[in-house]
C-alpha cells in the first residue's frame, strides 16, 4: 500500500491532534514540533518561543520592525518574480506581506518572539517567513503548515539571508519611525520655541552663570538658545540619516551576494524606496553594512545629543518655574494636576520631570547601542535585535515625550513679569555697565558694598561720587543685550 505526500501529511496531522489537542504538527530539519492551530507561525518560531522564554510581551520584537520585514519580503518576492519564481507564488507571497506590513497579522499574535534571541535576528526572520508562507498557502487554498505550494525557505526567503534582510529591516523601521514619531515632534518643539522667543524678545531678565547672578538678557534671547539647540539636533539627525538610508539588501550571508541574480539588489531596494516613500539606496559596501552597525550607532548618537539638549531645556524651565513664591518664579508653568497627596494646593512640574526621565533613558540606551555596535565580530554583528529595539525605543520615547511636553507644558508657559522685573532690579551684576566708565575695581567695590549693606547699586554709586544722572545713563539693562 502506497501513500502520496499529501496523504502522509494528513495522517500525521490527525495523529498530532490526538496526541496534543488544538495543535498541528510541522517539521523542520530538527524534527516535529506541535504548533497551536490558530497560529500562522511554524516550527522554527515555536522552537525559539520555547527556548527563549525571556521577559513578557513588552520584550517582543518591536512592531515597526515586523512591518519593515514585511516590506523587505514583499520587495524580494517581486524581484524574484522577475528572475525565476512562479508568478502565482510571488503574487500570493506579496499579498501575504501586505497583511504583515499593515499590522493585521501582528494584532493576531503571530509574531510572539522576544528581542533576546539569535543575535542577527534570524529567529524573527524565520518567524516572518513562516507566517507569510502560511498566509500565502491560505490565499492559494492550501493546508496551513503543509509547505505546499509555498515553502518558507525556498520561496519566501529566496535569495535572502537573515543577515541582510534583518539589518535592512532595522534601517527601514528606524527611518520610518523617525519620520512618523520624531521629526513631527521636533518641528512642533522648534516652532513653539521660536514663537515664544519672538514674543518675549523685549522682556529683559537677569542672566545666570554658575547658578549665580550675571548680566541681563531677554527671555526671548534665552529661548532662542533652546530653539537653536534643537535646530542643530535636527540637522545632525539629517546628516546621520544619509548613512542609514544605505541598505545591505542583496548582500545575503557575508556581503558577497551569493545566491542572488544580477540586478536583484537594485530591484529590491528600488521597490523598498517606493513602498516607504523614503530615499533608500544600495549600500556602497555590503561587507561594511552587514558586519557593522555604525550607521545605527551614529544615528543614536544624534538621538543622545537631542536628549541632552531637551534635558537642559526641561531643567531650565523647571528651575525658572520653581516656586511659586520661594523659587526663581520667573515662569508660570501650566497647572495640570494636583502635586501632593499631603500638601494642599501644591502643583509640580511633572512634564519637565517626565521629559528628564525620558532623556536619561535615551542616554542609557545609547550605552547599550554603543556596546552592541562595537561588539560585531568579523562578517556579522550579533547584537542586532538589541540595537534595533533600543534605537526604536529612543525614537518613540523622544517623539512622544516632546509632543506631550509641548502640548502640556511649553505651550502654556507665561512669564511672571513682575517677578522678572523685581529680580532684575535687585541684581548686583548690573554693575558691569559701570566698568567702562569707572573701572573694574571701583565697580566691584560698589557691588560688594551694596551686597554687604543690603543697599542698591544706585545708592552705593551715589556714595562713591557718581551722579544719579550718570548712573541712570550708564546702567540701562536694555543697552546690555548686545554690542554697544
Amino acid at each position: 500500500m502506497s501513500f502520496d505526500q499529501k496523504e502522509i501529511f494528513s495522517l500525521m496531522y490527525k495523529l498530532a491532534r490526538l496526541i496534543v489537542p488544538d495543535t498541528r504538527v510541522e517539521y523542520d530539519s530538527t524534527g516535529p514540533v506541535h504548533i497551536p492551530l490558530d497560529r500562522m507561525f511554524g516550527p522554527q518560531t515555536m522552537r525559539s518561543l520555547m527556548k527563549f522564554p525571556i521577559g513578557g510581551v513588552e520584550e517582543r520584537m518591536p512592531r515597526p520592525l515586523i512591518s519593515a520585514l514585511g516590506i523587505v519580503k514583499k520587495s524580494a518576492a517581486e524581484a524574484n518574480k522577475i528572475h525565476c519564481m512562479e508568478e502565482h507564488l510571488c503574487d500570493a507571497i506579496s499579498k501575504a506581506c501586505d497583511d504583515v506590513i499593515s499590522g493585521k497579522l501582528y494584532e493576531e499574535e503571530h509574531f510572539p518572539l522576544v528581542i533576546w534571541q539569535d543575535g542577527c535576528g534570524g529567529h524573527t526572520n524565520m518567524n516572518v517567513n513562516e507566517v507569510i508562507c502560511n498566509r500565502a498557502i491560505e490565499i492559494l487554498g492550501g493546508q496551513m503548515g503543509s509547505k505546499e505550494p509555498v515553502d518558507p525557505n525556498d520561496h519566501v526567503n529566496m535569495a535572502q539571508s537573515s543577515h541582510d534582510t534583518f539589518s535592512t529591516a532595522v534601517r527601514i523601521a528606524v527611518a520610518m519611525q523617525l519620520q512618523e514619531k520624531l521629526y513631527p515632534s521636533l518641528r512642533i518643539f522648534i516652532d513653539l520655541l521660536a514663537r515664544k522667543s519672538n514674543d518675549w524678545m523685549d522682556l529683559i531678565k537677569i542672566g545666570r552663570t554658575h547658578l549665580m547672578d550675571a548680566v541681563p538678557l531677554s527671555l526671548g534671547q534665552e529661548f532662542s538658545g533652546y530653539q537653536q539647540q534643537l535646530v542643530n539636533g535636527r540637522l545632525r539627525l539629517d546628516s546621520a540619516l544619509c548613512r542609514l538610508y544605505q541598505l545591505p539588501m542583496g548582500g545575503t550571508k557575508v556581503g558577497t551576494g551569493a545566491e542572488t541574480k544580477p540586478g536583484y539588489s537594485e530591484q529590491c531596494i528600488k521597490r523598498i524606496a517606493e513602498l516607504t516613500f523614503l530615499p533608500f539606496v544600495e549600500s556602497p559596501n555590503f561587507f561594511e553594512s552587514i558586519s557593522t552597525c555604525d550607521s545605527l550607532v551614529e544615528l543614536h548618537g544624534e538621538l543622545n545629543t537631542i536628549a541632552a539638549s531637551v534635558m537642559k531645556i526641561a531643567n531650565d524651565i523647571r528651575f525658572l518655574g520653581s516656586g511659586p513664591r520661594c523659587g526663581f518664579g520667573e515662569l508660570h508653568l501650566p497647572e495640570n494636576e494636583p502635586g501632593s497627596s499631603i500638601m494642599p494646593g501644591k502643583v509640580n512640574p511633572t512634564q519637565c520631570e517626565a521629559m528628564s526621565m525620558i532623556c536619561a533613558q535615551v542616554m542609557g540606551n545609547h550605552v547599550a547601542v554603543t556596546m552592541g555596535g562595537s561588539s560585531g565580530h568579523f562578517q556579522l554583528n550579533t547584537f542586532m535585535p538589541m540595537i534595533a529595539s533600543n534605537v526604536l525605543r529612543s525614537v518613540t520615547l523622544l517623539g512622544d515625550g516632546m509632543k506631550s511636553f509641548c502640548a502640556n507644558c511649553l505651550e502654556g508657559i507665561e512669564p511672571n513679569r513682575s517677578k522678572i522685573k523685581s529680580i532684575l532690579k535687585e541684581s548686583l551684576m548690573l554693575v558691569t555697565a559701570l566698568s567702562p566708565h569707572i573701572g573694574y575695581e571701583r565697580a566691584a567695590a560698589i557691588a560688594r558694598a551694596a551686597h554687604i549693606s543690603g543697599t542698591t547699586l544706585e545708592e552705593e554709586a551715589l556714595h562713591n561720587g557718581i551722579s544719579r544722572e550718570d548712573f541712570r545713563e550708564w546702567v540701562q539693562p536694555s543697552k546690555m543685550l548686545g554690542p554697544e
